[in-house]
């Protein structure tokens, strides 16, 4: 019945008025699933909304995460740069402290000793605070870029300056400091009259008058070279110490290391003697800057087990 209609009639008592509503059943359906079916076209709207925005509300939670995990990590390699910075300046404070003697007598070596060559590029250049400044301002990956660069700017002027210190420290390690006996000075470096001929003739050294079996220390850390019988000499220990520094100890009576043997500044070595060309109890002691005699007075800063 595609045609059926519907009369709606509505009659009023009092007046007596009576009104007629015709309407086709098609159009009635189509009202009613309409009124029906608009809360429950909202209500998916909405939810289909809602659906959206939380999709992208994941989405962005996704990313922030996965920013947050970059920037964890940038700030986790930034702290262990910066604890690497300060372990590099606690070890410089700690090296940078030399012995005062072997720090007096070290400013006593040839310049060329002290002073190495330098040279080649940049160890890195620092970034200047302005544009440290400008870059707060800009995007975080910007920001621990920045940081990055300046860390490891840092860290390259720190190993150059660690090296610098490394090498002060050794070469002060290896700078004869202290008399290598006890006793008394009995023969200077430089000329003098022979005890044999008294003719005159040139001291290469310096001659400590002791009892025989008095101690003999290393003036400076190093490597035992020669533990031997030297001709004039008599028993000889020659010690290497690094940076082309030597000392000699000669007319020994006894010998308390051998050679290849690393010692230390302080380190008894030997006794005093009289072998070889000798008029009596004493030691004889040089140094030598790359096979260069240097007066050994002028490193003499302190005694033998002081």
């Amino acid at each position: 019945m595609p045609h059926t209609r519907y009369t709606i009639v509505v009659a009023d008592r009092g007046t007596g008025v009576v009104r007629r509503v015709t309407i086709r059943l098609r159009v009635a359906v189509l009202t009613l699933a309409a009124l029906f079916s608009l809360p429950v076209l909202v209500g998916l709207g909405a939810r289909w909304s809602a659906v959206d925005e939380i999709q992208g509300l994941r989405t962005h939670s996704a990313t922030l995460e996965v920013e947050n995990t970059s920037y964890r990590a940038a700030t986790e390699a930034l702290t262990s740069q910066i604890q690497s910075l300060q372990t590099a300046v606690d070890d410089l404070g700690t090296r940078s402290h030399l012995d005062p003697a072997a720090a007096k007598a070290m400013e006593k070596l040839p310049a060329g000793l002290k002073t190495p060559a330098v040279g080649g590029g940049k160890a890195g250049a620092a970034i200047p605070p302005t544009a440290l400044f400008a870059s707060s301002f800009s995007s975080p990956e910007d920001t621990f870029g920045m940081l990055r660069d300046l860390l490891n700017g840092l860290e390259r002027h720190l190993s150059t300056v660690k090296n610098d210190v490394e090498r002060r420290a050794a070469l002060a390690s290896a700078t004869p400091s202290i008399w290598p006996t006890r006793g008394w000075l009995s023969a200077r470096y430089g000329m003098r009259s022979d005890p044999f001929t008294s003719q005159p003739d040139f001291h290469p050294g310096l001659d400590i008058s002791a009892d025989k079996g008095t101690p003999v220390y290393a003036t400076a850390d190093g490597t035992v070279d020669l533990a031997a019988w030297a001709g004039e000499y008599g028993n000889l220990i020659v010690v290497k110490h690094g940076f082309g520094i030597a000392t000699r100890y000669g007319h020994l009576s006894k010998f308390l290391v051998k050679p290849g043997q690393k010692v230390r500044r302080g380190q008894l070595i030997a006794y005093v003697g009289a072998t070889g060309r000798a008029t009596g109890s004493h030691l004889h002691y040089e140094v030598t800057i790359n096979g260069r005699l240097l007066n050994p007075l002028q490193l003499l800063f302190t005694k033998p087990g002081a």
